[in-house]
């Protein structure tokens, strides 16, 4: 059996890949399918380390379109993170996959509190951890979160797992023939302000050599063929 590049991978999921119809709400039919996914991937003996946004449930921009102070709009994302968390964990138990929620909010009815070391202890136990609650502090992005999390737990590589194929240098929907990029160094990412990643966690991950891969979800096998080092989407690396 062929041996995963990877040995520990921080997976980022954008909320819309648990939405139903419409990209809202949580729909268990693609909870399902987001926790296959995941398990072929455990198949391979690497650990998971998963943290999800909360666009399916909750938009802060829309909130603070209408005046609504920043931090609060924050904490409601943060914690619509924790419920996508626990519907991801259910699927995955489901499949037999033992897996943890933590969450840097404090929930201590429905999740862990987020520790550094005890996430590690999971992850070394065959466990996947689900990692909720954003960074616990307003003004960081999901993604942010993802590239802190990754850095703590020793993350071999951060997996943003989304809806595009890769990075272009303008949006293929409305240029078919807009370049599309294999691989990009941070800084170039960052000048580009590519719009899949936030340059907060670009630089996160360029200050601590981390690799970021941006590929399609959707696309067959895709997440098995990344932590095969099959190349896949867009690489974002310091060469």
């Amino acid at each position: 059996m062929p041996v995963p590049k990877y040995r520990r991978i921080l997976l980022k999921l954008g909320g819309e890949a648990l939405a139903g119809p419409g990209g809202f709400g949580i729909s268990p039919h693609m909870s399902e399918e987001v926790a296959s996914k995941i398990k072929a991937v455990k198949d391979h003996g690497v650990q998971i380390a998963i943290v999800l946004g909360a666009g399916n449930l909750w938009r802060g921009k829309d909130g603070l379109a209408h005046g609504m102070d920043r931090s609060t709009a924050d904490h409601m994302g943060m914690i619509a993170t924790v419920m996508n968390a626990l519907a991801l964990r259910d699927a995955l138990e489901r499949l037999g996959i033992t897996t943890r929620v933590q969450t840097a909010i404090e929930m201590r009815a429905v999740a862990e509190p987020y520790i550094r070391g005890r996430a590690i202890r999971h992850l070394e136990k065959d466990r996947v951890v689900i990692i909720g609650g954003g960074t616990g502090n307003p003004y960081f992005t999901t993604d942010t979160a993802a590239a802190l999390r990754a850095m703590e737990i020793g993350a071999d590589v951060l997996i943003k797992a989304t809806k595009v194929d890769a990075v272009y240098a303008e949006d293929p929907r409305i240029n078919p023939n807009a370049q599309r990029f294999e691989r990009l160094t941070y800084l170039d990412a960052i000048n580009m302000r590519v719009g899949v990643m936030d340059s907060t966690a670009i630089t996160l991950c360029m200050d601590n050599d981390l690799p970021i891969i941006i590929l399609d979800l959707w696309q067959p096998n895709s997440l098995e063929r990344a932590i095969m080092g099959e190349p896949l989407g867009t690489l974002i690396s310091r060469q």
